[in-house]
């Protein structure tokens, strides 16, 4: 009895049990945030920028600062890119990917676009289960800010397949970070081929012509009409000085976003660089002159006939065989290669190329024997 009584003072009016249902939804809630790798996407924290964080006058797609995301521009304005030191507070982001409009078009021509876009290969892509009838519904979630407030559109497009869907959001406060989620349906047509070829574009519009906007936006999959891919998308190319800005981009198997999954520096660089390395430091953009830190460096050993070579083997394997730039570390300039000893730059090319290694080679009329020679790299094989 008188433990009876212990437990009935604990149990006060003040204190609240947990339902059974609760604790269950806890714990779910709990494992979903610590299984790994639920997020389809690389980079979507913008962390990683090995190419360089700002690049101004952009007036046509490529990847060009945060890795993994393209921009894509059909004759629609004129743009800086870059990566800014700014995130929505207490969200546990400190970057983001900001387009600027330094060039207006308001009248864009019927075949114009903008598009940022990230890729993703088939065989990351099979849990899925698309084409399958067990396919699964996908939840794309993100923090997004603009001076352009209205409807926007955000696309998945198939491209084993030729399929795609839309779904629309709103950004309703200019200049203010608002979270979005957007549930995509389940698409029991079509697999994604199990390769390292792209299978699977994510796709935020900013603009697009009246060739994108004209037919009935297509909520569900179906086999692509350009016509129904962007309707309703507002212009952010509409007047200078507007911008959009993006991060914590995440999508998912299921119907419900969870919460970001963060991965350390370490881990979303490794991602990267299996489509994009470079020899030179992470702050360091490519191609800078008088750049020595990192740069690879041998002995030529021999003259004649041989010439002098030296094996590279890369961070982590690449997506398939890449193309490799070499640079001058003097000069900055490609195809050069810097004679250390002397002073003097030489031609220098890169050899069996693979997607673990390579090797950078001079030939032995420009690198006599005894010659300290130094080199830069970038290695490259996106989708």
């Amino acid at each position: 009895m008188a433990r009876s009584r212990d437990i009935s003072k604990v149990l006060s009016s003040n204190t609240t049990l947990a339902t059974d249902a609760e604790v269950a939804s806890t714990y779910q809630t709990k494992a979903l945030n610590q299984f790994p790798n639920r997020n389809i996407i690389i980079n979507g924290d913008m962390q990683i920028a090995q190419r360089g964080t700002s690049v101004s006058s952009v007036t046509s797609g490529g990847y060009l600062t945060a890795d993994r995301w393209n921009e894509g521009i059909t004759t629609q304005g004129t743009w800086t890119i870059s990566v800014e030191n700014d995130a929505p507070t207490g969200s546990g982001f400190r970057k983001s990917l900001k387009w600027l409009c330094t060039t207006a078009d308001a009248s864009p021509a019927a075949g114009d676009n903008l598009q940022f876009f990230t890729t993703l290969e088939g065989q990351n892509l099979q849990t899925i289960k698309k084409g399958t009838a067990a396919a699964e519904q996908l939840t794309l979630s993100f923090w997004v800010k603009s001076n352009v407030t209205g409807t926007y559109v955000a696309e998945l497009y198939d491209n084993d397949n030729t399929r795609q869907t839309s779904k629309q959001y709103t950004i309703s406060a200019s200049g203010v970070w608002e979270y979005k989620t957007i549930t995509f349906a389940a698409d029991t047509t079509g697999a994604f081929d199990n390769d390292n070829a792209l299978s699977l574009y994510a796709i935020f519009g900013l603009g697009a012509g009246s060739n994108f906007t004209s037919g009935t936006l297509q909520t569900s999959w179906a086999s692509a009409t350009t016509a129904n891919r962007f309707v309703g998308q507002v212009n952010v190319a509409s007047a200078t000085n507007n911008y959009w800005q993006v991060t914590g981009i995440q999508l998912e198997v299921g119907a419900t976003a969870t919460p970001f999954e963060f991965k350390t520096f370490a881990q979303s660089l490794i991602e990267c660089q299996r489509y994009y390395q470079k020899s030179y430091a992470q702050g360091t953009n490519p191609g800078t002159a008088l750049d020595y830190a990192g740069l690879v460096i041998w002995s030529s050993i021999t003259t004649g006939a041989y010439g002098s070579a030296i094996p590279i083997y890369l961070k982590t394997t690449m997506r398939a065989t890449p193309t490799v730039t070499i640079y001058n570390p003097e000069t900055g300039a490609t195809g050069s290669i810097r004679g250390l000893s002397a002073g003097t730059n030489f031609a220098g090319t890169a050899e069996y190329i693979g997607q673990n290694s390579f090797a950078i080679y001079a030939t032995a009329t420009q690198s006599p024997a005894g010659y300290l020679i130094g080199a830069h790299y970038v290695a490259v094989i996106e989708l």
